[in-house]
């Protein structure tokens, strides 16, 4: 074994070595992981043979008579305040309770409280409606949304709230709910929900008063939090819509992350979670620690069924504080339900000004790969918001929004169009040397395309000159592709022939599977799709003849950017009508763009300015003088190469 080899060897070894010290778990961590193992095997020591199982399939539990009221009584047994009067009262004030509901709603939500578990069983928002104009729900009921609490004493007996019978306390002035499972006056166990007025998050508290001396030390500082959900098909596009529909979360004082959108993911985080989200297309659930969460695990499940597009579950440890004074343990997070919008969710980082504690709540908006976001982020969403104040139809407003990208562009568009005149102007000379070297044979190949190098070159034209400015105006036309799949502006707002912007304008659609059709189009064919991809293709025809430099080109070359035209029509026929009705006005601001300019540019002088060009002395570029050099390095080894074949021949 030489030297190189050994040095590789030890170089691997100490990067193997430092990598597993650098991912090794902290002290906290390992904790936290023997905690979460320590209570799954309470959990699983507690269930006998035949019992009940709670394994949070989304079917409602049916508790045997008597069983509820004994499971509460023999949590709280072992508590400072317990005693066998105490047992005796609660199964007699439990057993015969029946589930109820309480409303707590304010100009933005409502939402229904169910005494069974005390938890919420439905979220309407009021300022939006489903595709088919109904009353939007997030969810409704406990087959489609549920939210448990274990605990557990210090004989080990588990308290699963869901199973248990709540009793409310209306707050007062009406924004909050007091949710009460109670053993003595001195011992209970509160969740209290508080919605303040015109908002969308609510705070959520737990508390657990007279339970210091009977909980199990690992209850004292963390409760065993679950919460999943169905996730709703609130939009027309269950397809499209789908591929926005994904859980977000945040680690604690670190960016944002998102799971799979396509298909089924479950991820175990044991580094502190500030947030998680259940989003669809414009809406979500989001629950938010006031302490990270920690050992959270997150699982996403795609759904065939009609009505729902994925099934979500969270898992993990919320932290609980020990109150010093007074025998009460506290916890607690917050409640976000509602829409996906950029500013709104942006607005609960306005008053915080360490920029690693921000929530970073308006990642939930998918605005495009994080080199291309800050577009929209910093120039599309205030435009469009400038735009959305002054109270105009969403038509209009795409219009003007089109406009002011073209006018930003236009710099950049008339550089474009400067450079592909110069090279139609040179088409004929161009053409002389297409006379002078014909034929595909390699050399003359290299000849002909050297010689046309050095025209551009004596003339003072880079053929890149044209390519640049539309390089740098794709950054702006891609935000823009994210941009309005993401707009909740759009939604359910019309314009001409189109009921929803924010979907697709079908003129013609149809049941059943189409071979090869249904695939690529869905079921259904948009107008402003169509309109969109005729124009395009009749621009694209008019450009090729207008740039053709009259240099020859591969066989069947000539017609891909037809091709990709078409292509186009088969990608976005899905996406939202709004942004094919971008893409429809873009492109016919182009053509009237390009129309104006050829009118306004005389040809002939810029003709005149190329001719005196070339009795200047020019010094190449390196770019040029770099292609030139490759060029005769090709026909350098294409010598070589006829040489040696022509020797192998000879022999």
């Amino acid at each position: 074994m030489d030297k190189n080899t050994v040095t590789g060897l030890l170089l691997i070894t100490a990067i193997i070595i430092a990598f597993t010290i650098y991912n090794r778990p902290s002290r906290e961590q390992i904790e936290a992981q023997r905690h979460m193992r320590d209570s799954i095997a309470l959990v699983e020591a507690q269930r006998a043979p035949g019992a009940r199982q709670n394994d949070m399939d989304m079917q409602p539990d049916t508790a045997l008579p008597g069983e509820a009221g004994s499971v509460v009584a023999d949590f709280f047994s072992t508590g400072t305040a317990s005693s066998p009067a105490a047992r005796d009262t609660l199964q007699a004030t439990v057993e015969p309770a029946k589930e109820q509901t309480v409303v707590l709603e304010n100009e933005k939500i409502r939402i229904l409280l169910s005494t069974r578990g005390g938890s919420i069983q439905s979220v309407q928002l009021k300022e939006y409606l489903h595709h088919t104009e109904e009353n939007l729900l997030l969810f409704d009921g406990r087959s489609e949304a549920r939210f448990n609490l274990n605990l557990f004493n210090r004989n080990s007996v588990r308290l699963s709230t869901e199973d248990q019978i709540f009793t409310p306390i209306p707050g007062a002035g009406g924004h909050s709910v007091t949710m009460r499972l109670q053993q003595t006056p001195e011992q209970y166990i509160d969740f209290v929900y508080t919605l303040p007025p015109d908002e969308y998050m609510m705070d959520f508290d737990v508390r657990l008063a007279g339970m210091k001396t009977g909980l199990h030390p690992e209850s004292l500082t963390n409760f065993r939090m679950n919460w999943e959900q169905k996730i709703r098909q609130q939009e027309k596009g269950r397809t499209f819509e789908n591929r926005f529909t994904r859980i977000h979360y945040k680690y604690d004082r670190q960016d944002v992350q998102k799971m799979s959108e396509s298909k089924n993911d479950r991820r175990e985080l044991t580094e502190p979670l500030k947030w998680f989200s259940f989003k669809d297309q414009y809406f979500t659930s989001i629950i938010i620690g006031r302490e990270p969460f920690s050992n959270t695990i997150l699982s996403s499940e795609a759904l065939t069924s009609a009505n729902y597009t994925k099934h979500y579950k969270a898992e993990g440890w919320m932290p609980a504080v020990i109150s010093p004074d007074i025998d009460l343990i506290t916890a607690g997070f917050n409640y976000y339900f509602g829409p996906v919008h950029y500013n709104t969710l942006k607005a609960y980082d306005r008053d915080v000004a360490d920029s690693a504690g921000k929530l970073q709540l308006e990642e939930n908006v998918y605005l495009g790969y994080r080199w291309l976001s800050w577009v929209n982020k910093w120039f599309v969403i205030p435009v469009f918001n400038y735009f959305l104040s002054l109270n105009w139809g969403m038509g209009l407003i795409i219009l003007l929004l089109t406009l002011m990208v073209k006018l930003v562009t236009l710099p950049l568009t008339y550089k474009s169009f400067m450079s592909s005149a110069k090279m139609r102007v040179l088409r004929p000379q161009i053409q002389e040397l297409e006379k002078k070297y014909p034929g595909n044979e390699q050399e003359k190949m290299m000849k002909r395309q050297q010689a046309t190098m050095e025209l551009y070159n004596k003339a003072g034209v880079s053929p890149m000159s044209g390519c640049l400015p539309m390089l740098i105006q794709m950054p702006v036309l891609l935000a823009l592709f994210f941009f309005f799949p993401a707009a909740i502006e759009l939604r359910q707002q019309g314009f001409l022939w189109a009921d929803d912007l924010s979907t697709y304008d079908s003129i013609i659609s149809w049941n059943g599977n189409i071979p090869l059709v249904t695939r690529f189009l869905g079921n259904h064919i948009s107008l402003f799709c169509l309109l969109m991809t005729v124009v395009n293709v009749i621009y694209t025809k008019y450009n090729m003849s207008m740039t053709d430099t009259g240099s020859q080109t591969m066989p069947g070359m000539k017609y891909m950017p037809i091709f990709m035209s078409v292509f186009m029509f088969f990608f976005l026929n899905s996406y939202p009508a709004g942004l094919n009705y971008y893409y429809f006005l873009s492109t016919l601001i182009t053509i009237t763009l390009t129309l104006i300019m050829k009118q306004v540019i005389d040809e002939n002088k810029i003709l005149a300015q190329l001719e005196a060009n070339k009795k200047k002395p020019k010094k190449k570029s390196g770019f040029m003088a770099r292609l030139e050099e490759a060029q005769k390095m090709q026909e350098k080894m294409a010598r070589e190469r006829a040489k040696e074949s022509a020797k192998r021949n000879y022999r």
